[in-house]
């Protein structure tokens, strides 16, 4: 199976003793993020995140199908990722490696299960048609940060959809392209943001968006994730390193700040898109000045 190549004993004392210095190797300081960018494609739903080299594009769709049996009056959201070794020769084509079976779960619980979309919105005719909303993300580059990259794009290209309308006439559902009318956002809760903390030096030192060697070299992990509002949806530390109450407390005042950056961030990239797909139309015409 191939793996990713691993530290080599000197480049990992570098990178501690860097550490144990306040140096970072790029850089920036402990609680500092990659530069981050979002794009958004011609379709709807279409979202590019790259977080430094780490580069993660995320496609929504949706389609017509039959509501589960025990929700009724709910539809269907789920997520699906790839790694493929276009990103990393560690992933394989085909078999699920640990860390995508852990990515995946924590997206799980960070977005789906956090109810950050309103699944009742999706209801069509209850048990009998919904909408099934699915988050397809795909891993085109791999230098660590990967869930938040990965979360940060699902909950910008949720925010980008739209859906085609549909009306009811009895059991008979029509759905409209986007020619014939306007598409319809998804009804969303609240936006979950994943940041993931990184501990060295048996947690005393702590870093934010730690790059792949950082990551290779790292005591243990905490990932919290949480909405602008403050709101914790969930931590998830697997393992490692025990570390010191305070000093969680620090990580969690931490990623408030940081949420409600890349909330107005995405929020910012979202009203640009806007505007460039309605020059000369809506927006242009409120904005207009009457002739007197």
């Amino acid at each position: 199976m191939p793996r990713e190549a691993e530290l080599s004993n000197i480049e990992r004392t570098f990178i501690l003793e860097a550490l144990a210095q306040n140096i970072r190797l790029d850089g920036r300081a402990r609680d500092d993020f990659r530069n981050l960018d979002v794009s958004f494609g011609d379709d709807y739903g279409a979202c590019a995140v790259q977080l430094g080299k780490t580069k993660v594009n995320t496609r929504i769709s949706a389609e017509v199908t039959k509501p589960f049996e025990e929700r009724k009056f709910d539809g269907i959201f789920t997520i699906t990722t790839e790694l493929s070794p276009l990103a990393s020769p560690a992933f394989e084509t085909g078999r699920q490696t640990e860390q995508e079976v852990i990515v995946s779960r924590i997206l799980e619980k960070a977005i789906r299960r956090s109810n950050a979309i309103d699944t009742e919105s999706l209801c069509i005719i209850a048990g009998a048609k919904c909408w099934s909303i699915r988050a397809d993300v795909h891993v085109l580059d791999y230098d660590g940060g990967l869930v938040d990259a990965s979360c940060i794009s699902i909950i910008a290209a949720l925010q980008h959809f739209r859906r085609p309308d549909v009306s009811i006439d009895g059991e008979n559902v029509t759905i409209y392209s986007l020619a014939e009318r306007e598409p319809v956002p998804l009804s969303l809760m609240h936006h979950p943001i994943c940041i993931t903390f990184s501990f060295y030096h048996g947690g005393e030192t702590v870093l934010l968006d730690a790059t792949l060697h950082e990551e290779q070299a790292r005591d243990g992990e905490m990932i919290v994730t949480m909405n602008r509002h403050g709101e914790l949806c969930q931590i998830a530390k697997l393992g490692g390193v025990s570390v010191d109450a305070l000093i969680l407390l620090g990580c969690m005042n931490m990623t408030v700040t940081k949420v409600k950056d890349i909330t107005e961030l995405i929020s910012t990239k979202l009203r640009e898109d806007a505007t460039q797909r309605d020059v000369g139309g809506l927006i242009a015409e409120l904005s207009a000045q009457n002739d007197r």
